[in-house]
This record gives structure tokens, sequence and C-alpha cells, in this order.
């Protein structure tokens, strides 16, 4: 759905670092494989996301023993975090009473 993917991956993230596969995995495992997030938009909202200062990134092995860049939450995602989900309500609410419209 348009306007979610952005909530999504600060979700996945608010529990701690995770490199790009990961937050895919986490996102659909959360969703119930409702939603599966490639990766011609998952890098490019995360890379949008470090020029907004909302994630930072660096390099470490994964579990496997390969190399992979890892994104983390800055205090300032964690309040976008929290302005997408407020809005996100809105909407559902929104919708919600639409639905519900006899």
């Amino acid at each position: 759905m348009q306007g979610t993917l952005d909530l999504l991956i600060l979700k996945a993230l608010s529990r701690g670092p995770m490199h790009g596969w990961g937050i895919s995995h986490r996102i659909q495992q959360l969703s119930g494989d409702a939603f599966q997030v490639g990766q011609g938009s998952l890098y490019p909202a995360l890379h949008r996301f470090e020029k907004r200062d909302w994630v930072t990134s660096h390099w470490r092995p994964t579990e496997n023993n390969r190399l992979a860049r890892y994104y983390e939450l800055t205090v300032t995602g964690r309040r976008a975090l929290g302005d997408e989900i407020a809005e996100w309500r809105v909407y559902a609410g929104a919708v919600g009473l639409v639905i519900d419209a006899p």
C-alpha cells in the first residue's frame, strides 16, 4: 500500500540494527507474509533515511560471516517512526469510517 514503506522499514529497525535482507525478512515475518519488500524499494528508502538522518549505517560481518551494511535508527529516526505510526492510525481510522458507513 502506498505510504506504508517508510513505516514498515522504521518499525523493523526499531528492535535494533539490521542489514537489508534482515529488514526485508523481518517485515515479511511481522506481516504474516503479506508484505514482501524488494531490494528495488528497500535500498532507495534506506538511502533516503540516511539523508534525513533517520538511520546510520556501518559495515560488519553477518551471522554467516559475510560483510553487510547494517542500518540503525537514530533519535531522529525514532521520532519519525512515532510520527509515521500516528499518521497511519489517523489514515486507518478514516478508512474504517468509510468502510463502516451505511
